[in-house]
């Protein structure tokens, strides 16, 4: 969570909201297993779970994240758990493998196992799920970052059921169709995904978004940029 963490801070400011900013299961400076978690659908449980203990009586929960973030609160609104959210806020999230958003290979970011993706994927549809802890993508961090001072609180590859408990079911309409009012920004320059298909893709799903695009800013610029929190802002302000 320390990446959004300045983010987080002007949203609380400048919108009086508790911003609860976790460091998701598999993440963070020592996890008990880095880049994994136990089953398919568990960082929803862990969420359900931290809503329950911090959430106050009567309080509105908004729920967002960034980029395969962003597709978790897609999965969370699509799920079981999908009336606890009132709302959500996706800053260039990922929709699906098949989305019109995506770039190959998220423009050099992500790198998927694909063969090993669709083999297990077969093992999963008949019900074997022993080597879902396998590695299944891998991420291209900078080396400044991983010889840097929190290069070891990077995760740079995620398990297969991992990586899978972050996407948007394989109906992602299904998922999309089942959020709240919702909030999208992204940057007009995002090298892993196409900002300009995002209102296209999931208006036809649900006409409850709102879409902003940012010009000049990347897909971790759009992070800090200051007009980030004030969209942000104003969209929890009409809430």
């Amino acid at each position: 969570g320390l990446g959004y963490d300045r983010l987080a801070r002007a949203i609380a400011e400048s919108a009086a909201a508790d911003v609860v900013l976790p460091d998701l299961r598999g993440h963070g400076s020592n996890p008990e297993r880095r880049g994994d978690v136990d089953y398919i659908g568990q960082l929803e449980d862990d969420l359900a779970d931290l809503i329950g203990i911090v959430r106050k009586p009567g309080q509105k929960l908004v729920i967002g994240g960034h980029s395969s973030g962003g597709g978790l609160a897609i999965r969370f609104a699509g799920g079981a758990y999908g009336k606890m959210a009132g709302a959500a806020v996706l800053l260039a999230p990922y929709l699906h493998y098949k989305a019109p958003t995506v770039r190959p290979n998220s423009g050099g970011w992500a790198f998927p196992l694909t063969r090993r993706i669709i083999g297990l994927v077969m093992l999963n549809n008949v019900g074997i799920r022993a080597l879902n802890g396998l590695p299944a993508i891998q991420f291209a961090f900078p080396r400044s970052v991983l010889d840097g001072p929190l290069g070891h609180a990077a995760t740079a590859a995620y398990s297969f059921r991992l990586n899978t408990s972050y996407a948007p079911r394989d109906d992602y309409k299904a998922d999309i169709a089942a959020l709240p009012p919702f909030l999208v920004i992204a940057g007009s320059d995002d090298e892993a995904f196409v900002a300009g298909e995002y209102e296209p893709v999931m208006s036809q799903a649900n006409p409850s978004g709102r879409y902003v695009i940012i010009d000049g800013q990347s897909h971790l610029g759009i992070i800090d940029a200051p007009r980030t929190a004030e969209t942000i802002r104003h969209f929890l302000g009409d809430l």
